[in-house]
């Protein structure tokens, strides 16, 4: 499957990790060239964005793009981990009124400062964090910057957990907002469930289980790598010479108003992202095939 590139939207199932599934989707489509937009824990499910080939120079982009979840919590116990995977702190304490907790959501709505958990990759002094707990010990940890966009709270469930839904930045961790939650609420609180139900326009109902995929073969379910950037327009380059500037990663003038643009050569090829300023078409990033 030479020169296979593309985006593989995966449903992750749950128990293995992200770096798991990389690995899957190398042996499925038959190269090293493989990585992911955005780590989901092991217990975690739901989308999964693979790029695979030239697409995974388009990490940067999917990362940064929005993400949903529903995510359900469970009040009245605390984990060291912020999930019911961990090792139980405390138990026993009171599950609030759906009133009490819709009282709070707006506190955790809006840009607010997270301490990333103990267990998380993150990597202080050359350690990743995990390591550091996994032999009993800790480190401070600096406040980080996220943004929730949307949050709502619905339940109790049957089983008397509670499920949050949520819109969010790069970088949150939906179990330091599940705990979090439980602490302004006085009560405690851990992360019982975790699924992402889209990034960015790719949605978990249109995502692929690792068995249809192998199924279909990895090469029949690959996304082009424009689908990332459906919200930018469409811009098509105007004869040889333009494609030639783009293709050696010159600037060349352009009459389109200024914004980012998917960019296209004549014939129809994805070249670039690129955006237009001042009558003058620049690449922000390239994706054409090279040689």
């Amino acid at each position: 499957m030479a020169g296979v590139s593309g985006i593989l939207v995966v449903d992750k199932p749950a128990g293995w990790t992200s770096h798991d599934v990389v690995g899957r989707v190398r042996h499925l489509a038959g190269t090293r060239r493989v990585g992911h937009a955005g780590t989901l824990d092991p217990m975690a499910t739901g989308v999964l964005v693979v790029l695979v080939g030239r697409a995974t120079r388009a990490a940067e982009f999917a990362e940064a793009q929005a993400k949903g979840y529903a995510a359900h919590i469970r009040f009245g116990v605390t984990t060291d981990t912020l999930d019911t995977d961990g090792r139980v702190l405390t138990q026993g304490g009171r599950t609030p009124e759906l009133d009490e907790i819709l009282a709070v959501l707006p506190g955790f709505t809006g840009e607010i400062e997270q301490i990333p958990p103990m267990y998380s990759a993150i990597k202080i002094g050359g350690r990743k964090l995990y390591e550091i707990a996994r032999a009993g010990g800790e480190v401070e940890r600096k406040a980080r910057k996220v943004n929730i966009s949307k949050l709502s709270c619905a339940g109790p469930l049957p089983d008397g957990d509670y499920e949050l839904s949520i819109e969010c930045s790069k970088g949150t961790y939906v179990r330091s907002l599940c705990a979090d939650i439980g602490g302004a609420l006085g009560c405690g609180a851990c992360m019982s469930a975790l699924r992402r139900t889209y990034s960015g326009a790719f949605r978990v109902e249109d995502a692929l289980t690792l068995e249809e995929i192998e199924a279909r073969g990895a090469g029949n379910c690959l996304l082009p790598v424009d689908a990332l950037f459906s919200d930018s327009p469409e811009l098509r380059l105007a004869g040889a010479r333009a494609e030639r500037a783009v293709r050696n990663g010159s600037d060349t003038p352009c009459r389109a108003a200024e914004g980012r643009y998917r960019v296209y050569s004549e014939s129809g090829e994805f070249m670039m992202l690129g955006e237009v300023k001042d009558g003058v078409l620049r690449t922000i990033k390239s994706f054409f095939e090279v040689g």
